[in-house]
């Protein structure tokens, strides 16, 4: 009789793991897709930004591109380029989000999510480690549903543990 239940449980088990690997991206759904608009801030001003998100190697993550060209100002004539790519992914042993943010300025922001201020239409990422940056340094990251074509990047930087500055904020509406 017990014989007869084994592959009934396994089944059930390989089910669940399968169901509960689908339904840890559920909430990131929402933010899958191409944007563009504006940003204001990053200390050069207004810029036009370009962003894809998309699941990639078979939706075990989340990749992240943007690309951010800055107006001409006074201490920079020509305008700026900013562009970064980024990865999330799912850590099964600490169960938390990881993204990973590689930039062409030469930074690589690891954040975490912080699931306890975090909610269905807000994701907030603070980071757990910054190389090439100035000691001390964290940053946050947030992404802010509107609604489902807009959206809001926000970057907030703390210098030496001093309170958080918002550095920049992007504004984008879903093309895709």
């Amino acid at each position: 009789m017990y014989i007869k239940k084994i592959p009934i449980l396994i089944i059930c088990v390989i089910s669940s793991f399968i169901f509960s690997q689908n339904q840890s991206w559920q909430n990131f759904h929402k933010l899958i897709g191409k944007w563009s608009g504006i940003g204001a801030g990053f200390s050069s001003g207004k810029s036009q930004i370009k962003t894809e998100i998309k699941y990639v190697m078979n939706e075990k993550y989340l990749q992240i591109t943007n690309r951010s060209e800055f107006e001409p100002t006074a201490k920079n004539p020509e305008g700026d380029i900013h562009e970064d790519w980024g990865m999330l992914s799912y850590d099964k042993n600490r169960k938390k989000y990881v993204f990973r943010q590689f930039h062409n300025e030469g930074f690589v922001n690891k954040y975490i999510l912080n699931d306890s201020l975090s909610t269905d239409s807000l994701f907030i990422f603070e980071s757990d480690m910054i190389e090439n940056f100035v000691p001390g340094g964290k940053t946050i990251f947030k992404i802010k549903v509107i609604n489902i074509d807009e959206i809001e990047t926000i970057f907030e930087i703390s210098f030496n543990g001093k309170d958080f500055d918002c550095y920049g904020k992007n504004l984008m509406i879903r093309r895709e």
